[in-house]
């Protein structure tokens, strides 16, 4: 962690805004003519980037492709390597499970299983929460006791779902289930040390008796376990930068659950984009200096392939920008944790393209929000860590080191 940043925050009246569109920067189509983000009809974004200071952001390192707890830990000034933390500690914090030392939580989707046990849909066709609640509660209800440890199942949301066992000894250094791949069986969750034995042996009978359970059943029939992580404590975004009550509006809860580990406060419920916009506007002028707004879907449809999809998702929050703006956050800034290319399908290493609109900004060249502007912008490429160095800074909340 950048310590040097946190020595020099000081309290402030202004208010920093991250506007984080997960997985925004994208490859260009021939046929479309640009990136998503290139594309997309966004006016607003285009004039702000007019009054603002652009450039990129590497999530890790130049070349490296970073995962969603990574991504948005570097963004808000965390080493995303030293704090490297397993996707079952977030969506537990996303929950609001009340973890201990003795936990070990654990991230898992809902798939379906064919006759053969082969993985025919690694997220169960999407199931919707009702589903993931109806199949939580039935494993549950019916699971054995399983000696020397507590389980317990927790619906995430659609078909994701968290396990957290408790008990001692509880190593997380273990297989993950999820091949990544259809038409082949799921893993086996074989320890990778001698340490992690115990959970080795307990994950395996738990899934055995998921297995027994819903066996009848055609669709979400079994579990695929990934991002095992053991708890542990990150200082705040209070302690570190003297942010005062810092708030966190998402739709998905593993993203509230990034915020909470730092010190945020969620707001619950969330499900659309004009939701989280109105949440902003009611907390705004609550005494708070730091916001996270964070959008899925750009995230989502970079998944699907969906070029078309991503690019509406990016209008629709371009539409919403002035009710953003009319709040006149000090500091505004928008970008992605990574990249998902929807050429690509998957999360990318290329580095995101990123905006801070500030009073205090050295504007630049940029015309537009977008990829080949950015390339040129006056921010040139950081690492995402060093975001927040730069946001207190346009901020006026970093004293001067030295004499």
């Amino acid at each position: 962690m950048n310590h040097l940043i946190d020595s020099l925050a000081v309290e402030s009246d202004a208010k920093i805004l991250f506007l984080i569109l997960d997985g925004l920067g994208g490859l260009p189509d021939l046929d479309q003519g640009g990136t998503e983000l290139e594309v997309a009809t966004t006016p607003n974004m285009d004039a702000l980037a007019r009054k603002s200071v652009c450039g990129f952001l590497d999530p890790i390192h130049p070349g490296i492709t970073s995962g969603s707890g990574p991504g948005h830990l570097g963004l808000f000034g965390y080493d995303p390597v030293e704090t490297d933390i397993g996707r079952g500690l977030l969506g537990a914090a996303g929950v609001g499970f009340p973890l201990t030392d003795r936990d070990l939580a654990i991230r898992c989707n809902f798939c379906n299983l064919d006759d053969k046990g082969h993985i025919t849909d690694r997220r169960a066709g999407r199931i919707d929460s009702e589903l993931n609640r109806a199949r939580c509660s039935a494993i549950m209800k019916a699971l054995r006791p399983i000696e020397g440890v507590e389980i317990f199942l927790s619906t995430e949301k659609d078909h994701r779902a968290v396990l957290v066992v408790r008990g001692d000894n509880l190593s997380d250094d273990l297989v993950e289930t999820d091949p990544q791949a259809t038409g082949v069986p799921a893993r086996h969750p074989d320890p990778l040390s001698e340490g992690a034995n115990k959970a080795s042996t307990v994950l395996a009978d738990f899934l055995s008796q998921v297995g027994e359970i819903l066996s009848g059943e055609m669709q979400a029939n079994s579990l695929l376990l990934r991002g095992y992580a053991k708890h542990r404590r990150l200082p705040s975004l209070t302690e570190r930068f003297k942010l005062k009550n810092p708030l966190a509006m998402a739709t998905m809860p593993m993203y509230l659950g990034i915020g909470r580990l730092i010190g945020m406060e969620p707001v619950e419920g969330l499900g659309t984009i004009e939701e989280e916009v109105e949440a902003l506007r009611e907390h705004f002028h609550e005494e708070r200096d730091f916001f996270f707004l964070h959008v899925k879907k750009t995230d989502s449809y970079g998944e699907d392939g969906n070029f078309d999809a991503k690019k509406k998702v990016i209008e629709e929050v371009d539409r919403l920008l002035p009710d953003i703006l009319a709040l006149s956050p000090s500091v505004l800034v928008i970008t992605g944790d990574h990249s998902t290319p929807s050429q690509m399908r998957a999360h990318s290493f290329h580095p995101s393209p990123v905006l801070i609109a500030s009073d205090l900004a050295r504007v630049d060249g940029a015309t537009q929000f977008g990829e080949t502007a950015c390339i040129t912008g006056g921010l040139g490429r950081n690492r995402a860590q060093d975001l927040m160095g730069l946001s207190l800074a346009h901020a006026g909340r970093l004293r001067k080191f030295g004499a």
